[in-house]
């Protein structure tokens, strides 16, 4: 069974603004994960062996601690985080610069494949809807608030 879901995006910004989005916790706060959350970070270290501790609150009012760590930060190039706490996965991102902009490959691979098979219905839309509010965080980004 696959255990590895991937999708890119074509992205009008240089790798610099794209890596700029995800390197600023309090950039990161505002967009990351599906759409309707926000997130609450407890501890957000961008860079390599950093922890990420945060919660995300979902749109009906649950809440979902994660715990992760950047393993390997390189500056506009590559980002890849180690999901630390249960779902196990480890999550890649690659910007590579196109004529337009960058091509982001966002590679989630989970430790258990049976799981990644049991949750792709809810992991295919939910990663997509994260580059949607990545695109418009580049497009418009925000002032800096507290999550």
């Amino acid at each position: 069974m696959p255990s590895t879901f991937e999708t890119s995006r074509d992205l009008p910004h240089a790798p610099s603004e794209v890596f700029a989005a995800f390197a600023a916790p309090e950039r990161l706060a505002r967009w990351w994960g599906p759409a309707g959350f926000r997130n609450s970070f407890e501890v957000c270290e961008f860079r390599p062996g950093g922890p990420w501790r945060f919660t995300m609150h979902g749109p009906d009012g649950s809440d979902y601690p994660n715990e992760a760590r950047f393993e390997e930060i390189v500056r506009e190039r590559k980002i890849v985080i180690r999901h630390t706490c249960a779902p196990l996965f480890t999550l890649g991102i690659v910007l590579t610069p196109i004529s337009t902009g960058t091509r982001l490959l966002w590679s989630q691979v989970f430790d258990d494949a049976a799981f990644a098979e049991a949750v792709r219905h809810i992991v295919l839309p939910a990663n997509e809807q994260n580059l949607d509010r990545l695109t418009t965080e580049l497009r418009t980004p925000g002032p800096i608030t507290a999550g």
